[in-house]
């Protein structure tokens, strides 16, 4: 493909038009279409920026034997995994989870970042990836469906979910509450420390992980790509440590660390 086709290829994929592409670089519209057409090549600082907006690489942009492969940004449909979610815990009298699938359905709203995704999706497809691996412990999937519920959802407090104390407990570890005065190195610090004293939680925060590694390509731009490779670098070793010391958990580490290394050294390769 040539340079122009690249660039054309990856602002659709981005979502972008011409028009916004254009000012987001602070460029002509004009420009951006004779980019596309391959009737002028951008400059050395306009490729530079291209890559960036874009959230890709430099090579991704000017190699022309690139080859176009088509992409989709969910593997399965959310309302049969909150069917089979259903089924399961009635079938397991998994009460709290029946509580919590109602409550996520009702104040989980919009949409996976540059999709047209519900967010239910990544509560319903975290619960499903732990069902999958035989961990079908109440409070656990309960809390997988409300993890981020208090934290996106201002107006619900952790005493409004409609869950045992052990499970609100879960989901108040899980939740991030950056106060005005910490950095976000200090703030991440504490979250990660806290949810490293409890195997569940991180058990829960590394199943969140995974999945949100696989929508990392299309949902975050280069440097948020950067710093969630450098967050997992420092943080997820010990909490992959505390699943793997933990006997009811030590199949599940297998897979959950196989699944973040791989995935974390594919997008390492492509900086």
């Amino acid at each position: 493909m040539s340079i122009g086709s690249n660039i054309r290829r990856t602002r659709e994929e981005r979502g972008f038009t011409q028009e916004q592409l254009a000012e987001r670089l602070d460029v002509s519209f004009q420009a951006v279409s004779s980019w596309e057409r391959d009737e002028y090549l951008p400059e050395t600082l306009n490729l530079i920026k291209l890559a960036k907006v874009l959230g890709v690489s430099i090579d991704a942009l000017v190699d022309e034997r690139r080859t176009a492969f088509k992409t989709k940004k969910a593997i399965y449909n959310w309302e049969h995994m909150k069917t089979f979610v259903k089924t399961t815990a009635s079938v397991r009298d998994m009460v709290n989870t029946l509580k919590a699938l109602d409550f996520a359905s009702k104040h989980t709203k919009g949409y996976r970042k540059n999709s047209d995704i519900p967010y239910i999706y990544h509560p319903l497809n975290m619960a499903c990836h732990a069902l999958s691996m035989d961990i079908s412990e109440d409070c656990i999937i309960a809390a997988i469906l409300l993890h981020d519920v208090v934290e996106d959802d201002k107006s619900v407090h952790l005493e409004d979910l409609p869950v045992d104390e052990q499970t609100r407990e879960l989901v108040r570890l899980l939740t991030k509450n950056k106060t005005g005065d910490e950095s976000r190195t200090e703030m991440l610090d504490k979250y990660y420390e806290a949810i490293a004293e409890d195997p569940k939680a991180a058990l829960i925060k590394c199943i969140d992980r995974c999945n949100n590694m696989t929508t990392m390509s299309w949902g975050l731009d280069r440097d948020g790509r950067s710093r969630y490779i450098e967050e997992v670098d420092k943080y997820y070793p010990e909490l992959l440590k505390v699943i793997k010391d933990t006997p009811e958990y030590s199949k599940a580490a297998w897979l959950l660390k196989y699944q973040i290394e791989s995935m974390l050294d594919i997008y390492k390769r492509q900086f």
